[in-house]
């Protein structure tokens, strides 16, 4: 973590989901609006309309943070609340931003958010530094294992742009990182409201000699590029078509879901879970056109050489790379209801396609994310996290949420309201 500025150079620039979080009011909507103005991706009329927006609340120029802030909850607040999505594209590579609630009540919006990032954006207001809600949302980042992460120190433009206040705001950060077992992360000095190194350098911080904020984007690690090689294809679907006048559809029987990592090839042998049977690929479709391999996020229909008995929530994978079954799991769990944990009930646990029925057999601790120490409990109320055990009615095939974030993950819902209840990580 020794390196402040730069990741290691790439080859693949594909799409990059990434998430800015940090405390209320570091800036983190006005940052978003500032990456998508100066990648020219805001439409001319929706800037007219933020101007306009801006001049009626007396300000000189454009309020960028409207772009992100939505909901009407939020414009009259000043602040973000939900999970808000943003697309745009450079000549490098495509980017789908989350822009997550500062606020510590909606910490389980900024769970929904990190679930799929590749990398995530911390903001640091220069003149406040290192807060709780930043260590919070560092540790909550490190917890759902987003690979990569970049400390940015905002508003430096307020504290006269001085070298010295980022280097402050380096180090307690990186003690804090240290404690935690947060490495490589990124830092970088912007002011989002002037533009100053977010896309362009600008004249104020000169004394930084690192690359821009989007300089680092354009050299992070995309999703392929960290995503496990251990192929993993939760069914989702059996095709089998009944009417047809084409006699080869007669015999049909196609498996659809998305390959969750690894790759497959035509000849390649599976094995089906849980019941363990093998065989080998025969086909595999897009669309009905046969192609010779599919990788990580395609969704595909793949066609085996014989007829196993499979259905939705079964798990082809490499017979020499299968899971483990598990009845019991250790987990961190991210509690998203009102109504609290209760260890006396029964809920659904979602892993990838397959539901079993769940209990919980123990609640280890919750963690404090303000003191960052583990404290006894008996039930979890809305946005706790907690280390528990659960108990299965069934088994399930998952990988460890550190190496393999598809297959690691699950959700838990009530079976009463049909409500997702809880979000896990499994150890």
């Amino acid at each position: 973590m020794s390196s402040p500025h730069a990741f290691p150079e790439i080859d693949d620039h594909g799409l990059l989901r990434f998430l800015t979080c940090g405390s209320v009011d570091d800036g983190k909507s006005t940052l978003i609006g500032r990456l998508l103005h100066d990648t020219r991706a805001i439409l001319a009329d929706t800037l007219e309309t933020l101007a306009a927006t801006s001049r009626r609340r007396g300000l000189d120029g454009v309020d960028l943070s409207l772009l992100t802030d939505g909901l009407a909850a939020e414009r009259e607040q000043g602040i973000t609340i939900d999970v808000a999505y943003r697309y745009f594209t450079t000549g490098t590579r495509k980017y789908i931003i989350a822009d997550a609630p500062g606020h510590e009540q909606y910490t389980r919006n900024m769970v929904t958010a990190a679930s799929n990032a590749d990398l995530a954006i911390i903001l640091i207001d220069a003149r406040r530094g290192v807060q709780t809600q930043t260590r919070r949302h560092a540790y909550l980042a490190h917890l759902l294992g987003i690979p990569n992460l970049v400390v940015a120190v905002n508003k430096m433009d307020l504290v006269d742009h001085d070298a010295e206040v980022f280097a402050r705001i380096r180090r307690d950060f990186l003690d804090f990182a240290a404690w935690l077992g947060i490495e490589g992360a990124c830092f970088v000095p912007i002011s989002a409201l002037h533009g100053d190194n977010v896309v362009e350098r600008g004249p104020h911080l000169d004394w930084y000699r690192g690359p821009t904020l989007v300089e680092l984007l354009e050299r992070a690690p995309s999703a392929q590029g960290t995503r496990p090689d251990v192929f993993r294809f939760p069914v989702q679907y059996v095709c089998r078509p009944r009417e047809s006048a084409d006699p080869a559809l007669h015999d049909y029987r196609g498996y659809m879901g998305r390959v969750e990592s690894g790759a497959i090839a035509v000849g390649d042998p599976v094995m089906a879970l849980p019941s363990g049977r093998t065989s080998r690929v025969r086909d595999i479709q897009i669309g009905g056109v046969g192609q010779p391999e599919a990788g990580p996020e395609q969704s595909v229909t793949l066609l085996l050489e014989d007829a196993l008995d499979i259905s939705r929530g079964d798990l082809l994978v490499r017979p020499d790379r299968a899971p483990a079954p598990r009845r019991e799991l250790e987990a961190h769990l991210c509690w998203l209801a009102e109504r609290p944990l209760s260890a006396s009930r029964h809920y659904l646990l979602r892993h990838t396609t397959r539901e079993v029925r769940a209990r919980v057999a123990a609640i280890e601790h919750r963690i404090d994310l303000n003191a960052l120490t583990h404290q006894p409990a008996t039930e979890l109320g809305m946005n706790d996290i907690a280390r528990l055990r659960l108990r299965l009615a069934q088994p399930i095939h998952p990988d460890p949420y550190a190496s393999n974030r598809a297959t690691g993950a699950f959700v838990l819902i009530d079976e009463s309201t049909n409500d997702t209840v809880g979000a896990g990580m499994i150890l």
